[in-house]
């Protein structure tokens, strides 16, 4: 449960709610390790919608009642919490979302709530002063289709790096789009990067550029990857820290359980040392990233269910097989109406995740494809169809369709 003592401060308690007695009047009872009592408690029960309080025993709610009620199972030892009439609610859990990610955003610039981009020019200039000459400079959370006015000079809606550049002469200049499939650099990072007006596009993804054929700082999808260069020399961010800054984040936000969509080995490696030393705070849900030569080398031992006291599980796999569109790399059937020429962009190969199709039905795990536009999400269910078919025993697979953002109508029909 999840026990709100403010708006932003939570009790939080991960429980298996197993064997909850509705409690009556009672004399000798076997005390319980924690109770929560004086508050509003959503059971998520239809005949016991709300509560006073409840107790807990082990890592499990045993009662629940009047305050009257669940204090007769308080004893000598038992921690007993007041909730003075606030509300709790079971804790909440993340679907979809990119655990180690959200460590590193509070170690960064946070563009989220920027209204324009002069904002961010004026958030990447205070932040040039107080850095050291040649220092990254990383932000994340900037969305063009929030800002207004939109940039004067632009491209797709999207800025011209000049007014960036200009603030930030010494200092490389590395900006995630809210999606995370685009990020926005300065002259220095592409400098860094050896990006120029003759770099090709990657497969996979596109480096924006003006009339002239120059880039203008906005990188989508694989071609990213391309800026490097820019972080070279940076010290890169410490993973322990960013998980325990996610499980700290998490946790402020009432989230006690989280799947996260994509995740290397070496991070499965440290969240299970920090199931080991007690220090992952929140129950995980893993999907691995991997290519498959790497899945078909490693992957059998990673997968694991409920290790360490249900904290850690790992049984699937993620791919992805077009972008976001607010970047416009979603894959679509059509054009996009305000960039005619482009239909997004296909970043894994279909044949590639029949690929890992395969692996995954051999060696019992979930497949989940990251698809948002339609011609995205119309490959993903063909070859997940073929995948079934060529596997009619395998029943109960529970693969899933990541984001499912939009669809043509003919292909409704064929989730069902």
């Amino acid at each position: 449960m999840v026990a709100a003592k403010t708006r932003d401060v939570f009790f939080s308690f991960w429980l298996i709610t197993v064997g909850v007695l509705i409690v009556g009047c009672g004399s000798s009872v076997e005390p319980v390790d924690v109770v929560l009592h004086n508050g509003k408690i959503i059971t998520v029960d239809e005949l016991h919608p709300e509560v006073q309080a409840l107790g807990i025993r082990g890592d499990q709610i045993v009662v629940v009642g009047t305050n009257e009620e669940v204090d007769a199972y308080i004893g000598e030892t038992t921690e007993v919490i007041d909730l003075e009439g606030q509300l709790a609610v079971p804790g909440f859990i993340e679907s979809h979302g990119h655990f180690l990610g959200v460590g590193n955003a509070q170690m960064q610039l946070s563009l989220m709530d920027v209204q324009n981009w002069e904002e961010i020019v004026a958030m990447v200039a205070a932040a040039v002063e107080e850095a050291q000459p040649g220092q990254l400079i990383r932000g994340r959370g900037w969305h063009q289709e929030k800002w207004n006015p939109l940039p004067e000079r632009n491209v797709e809606g999207f800025p011209l790096h000049d007014q960036l550049s200009e603030v930030s002469p010494n200092n490389p200049v590395l900006l995630t789009h809210a999606s995370g499939h685009a990020t926005f650099a300065n002259a220095r990072a592409m400098e860094m990067s050896g990006i120029t007006s003759v770099t090709p596009d990657p497969d996979g993804g596109e480096i924006l550029r003006d009339a002239r054929g120059n880039p203008i700082g906005v990188f989508r999808e694989t071609a990213s990857r391309l800026l490097r260069g820019a972080s070279a020399d940076a010290t890169p961010p410490d993973p322990r820290r960013q998980a325990e800054l996610a499980v700290q984040e998490a946790l402020a936000k009432g989230i006690t359980s989280f799947q996260d969509a994509g995740s290397s080995f070496e991070t499965v490696d440290l969240l299970k040392n920090m199931v080991d030393d007690g220090s992952l705070g929140i129950r995980l849900w893993v999907m691995l990233r991997e290519s498959n030569e790497a899945l078909a080398a490693r992957g059998k031992d990673y997968r694991m269910i409920g290790y360490g006291d249900n904290r850690l599980t790992v049984r699937a796999i993620k791919r992805s097989i077009d972008g976001a569109l607010g970047s416009r790399g979603a894959w679509l059937l059509e054009p996009y109406s305000d960039s005619p020429e482009s239909t997004g962009l296909n970043t894994t190969t279909p044949e590639s995740i029949s690929e890992t199709a395969g692996w995954a039905i051999d060696n019992d795990f979930q497949l989940c494809v990251h698809a948002i536009g339609d011609r995205a999400n119309r490959e993903t269910l063909d070859l997940y169809q073929r995948t079934f078919e060529a596997n009619p025993d395998k029943t109960d697979l529970r693969w899933r369709d990541e984001h499912t953002q939009h669809l043509h109508p003919d292909d409704i029909p064929r989730f069902a």
